[in-house]
């Protein structure tokens, strides 16, 4: 039995520890946002936190996260109280066809979680492997620099920041 938490709720998976997380998470807890892309761990499209490192999941078996905390898109924001990473997104018109915005968020957020203000060479760092097919490279760079200065500078409503719950995302043991 392998137990984690995912999005901040105990959960436990017995069936072949060597299930790659990503699809523990997609078929067994029903949770959809992370994609997968290329099954080599090159795309991005797979990323997840585990333990506040964003790693890359159609590769990693689901053995590897005993006692981790794992966190998806689903437990980044929802679209009624979403993180400012995802603000920015849509203030920025970020996705195009959408396939990889949830690993290119994962990527953000654990990013600036570690560097509130980072610089272009270190976004570039953090973001390298993350594959946009529609290219949209620059509006992700300006919502990652702008989200960044809104919550350095405070200009985020506290709610925003402070009352997320990520307890509540549908997840069962």
């Amino acid at each position: 039995m392998i137990t984690f938490q995912l999005n901040n709720r105990a959960v436990a998976f017995d069936l072949d520890p060597d299930t790659p997380l990503l699809w523990v998470v997609r078929d067994h807890f029903k949770l959809k946002g992370s994609k997968f892309g290329c099954g080599m761990g090159l795309c991005g499209a797979c990323t997840m936190h585990v333990n506040g490192e964003a790693l890359r999941t159609c590769t990693l078996p689901v053995s590897a996260v005993q006692g981790a905390a794992i966190t998806t898109i689903e437990g980044l924001g929802t679209p009624n109280n979403m993180h400012p990473l995802q603000q920015a997104w849509v203030e920025h018109s970020v996705p195009q066809c959408g396939y990889c915005q949830s690993g290119q968020l994962m990527s953000a957020s654990a990013l600036l979680s570690k560097n509130p203000n980072p610089s272009d060479d270190e976004i570039h760092a953090a973001m390298d492997g993350n594959i946009c097919r529609c290219g949209t490279y620059g509006k992700i760079k300006a919502a990652i620099k702008s989200s960044a200065a809104a919550m350095r500078s405070g200009a985020l409503a506290e709610s925003a920041v402070q009352s997320f719950d990520p307890a509540n995302r549908g997840v069962e043991s």
